[in-house]
């Protein structure tokens, strides 16, 4: 998917989508529209698939606006990256975004039944761990994507979970201000944790899915390709082994503060492998990258050299995940198996 030119509404570029299937069978897209001045919708377009490979959309319009006021700042604002989750369990489609409001990035959900009409439930609220020696809520947070089932919580209890990204920086608001880190946290790189909301409480109230707790740091920068930090890209996907989780890894500098747009980093694609029973343990990750810009359409735009994984889906017997491709366009690139 390309920016359509007669469209002002994506002027800036089209990016990091999520899936969905509908209840006709459909395979949907919800791109992030950038228009000018860098402000963002969610929309939404059918997949077209040519012999089995996903190869065009059909835009079928817009599902979220930055119509909240909690939603867009002054001179900014936005609904940005969303990330899908179809959790069976609660028969409902989970959609978490990022809401560039106020005071910033700050991850919010919304739900549907359809895929076509969608009900905020509202800004992430982290409950308060003492332990942490900080409190979450401060921070930026992206990266937010569901687990699709069920899994062992913090002392076992069976729970919804999520993946998160806070970032330990207040550039947007306090430049001069030192971020308190959690405790036992000392590299304030950007990286991976988990969170948790206990079952039996989403049962008696979806929007208990807004309140996770049980804080957990799961993965952090490792390999050089990952240096500046990573974050997690599509929901993640139930293997035999365990979760696989595709994450982006960032290199290069960042110029003028986190929350403009960058031109000295490469983000590239990798993979962590989470327990089945604790999904806050990382069991084995990519030493290389699996995916790294490499056409025209991944190393010019404007970001350019990013590929950014943000969904994965099965379609005719195979796995395909659909990526942002330089904050311009998107792709879809075939994820296999392979046997050591």
């Amino acid at each position: 998917m390309r920016p359509d030119p007669s469209d002002p509404r994506e002027a800036e570029g089209v990016l990091n989508p999520a899936t969905a299937w509908g209840p006709d069978g459909r395979l949907h897209l919800y791109p992030r529209l950038v228009a000018e001045g860098n402000i963002s919708r969610v929309g939404i377009a059918e997949v077209e698939v040519t012999g089995g490979v996903p190869t065009g959309v059909t835009r079928r319009g817009v599902v979220l606006e930055a119509d909240r006021a909690w939603e867009r700042g002054t001179g900014h604002g936005g609904v940005e990256d969303p990330r899908i989750t179809w959790i069976p369990s609660l028969d409902t489609h989970v959609m978490t975004y990022v809401a560039f409001g106020p005071l910033g990035p700050k991850p919010a959900l919304a739900i549907s039944k359809d895929g076509q009409d969608w009900t905020r439930l509202g800004p992430l609220q982290f409950a308060y761990e003492d332990a942490l020696d900080t409190d979450l809520n401060l921070f930026p947070n992206k990266d937010v994507v569901f687990f699709p089932e069920v899994v062992p919580g913090p002392d076992g209890v069976p729970s919804y979970a999520l993946l998160h990204r806070p970032m330990w920086d207040f550039s947007f608001v306090r430049p001069e201000e030192q971020p308190p880190l959690p405790a036992g946290v000392t590299d304030d790189r950007a990286s991976v944790w988990i969170s948790y909301i206990p079952a039996e409480d989403v049962v008696e109230d979806i929007r208990a899915l807004v309140r996770p707790g049980g804080h957990r740091f799961v993965a952090g920068p490792e390999f050089e390709w990952e240096a500046l930090k990573i974050g997690a890209g599509p929901a993640p996907l139930r293997i035999d082994e365990g979760w696989l989780v595709l994450h982006h890894g960032v290199t290069g500098t960042v110029v003028g503060g986190a929350f403009v747009p960058q031109n000295n980093v490469e983000y590239v694609a990798g993979a962590l492998l989470l327990d089945a029973e604790d999904p806050s343990k990382v069991i084995a990750r990519s030493s290389q990258p699996m995916l790294v810009p490499e056409t025209e359409e991944e190393t010019e735009g404007t970001v350019a050299n990013v590929v950014f994984p943000t969904a994965i889906e099965k379609i005719e017997g195979a796995h395909y995940v659909f990526y942002g491709m330089a904050d311009s366009a998107i792709g879809v690139a075939r994820l296999s198996r392979v046997d050591a």
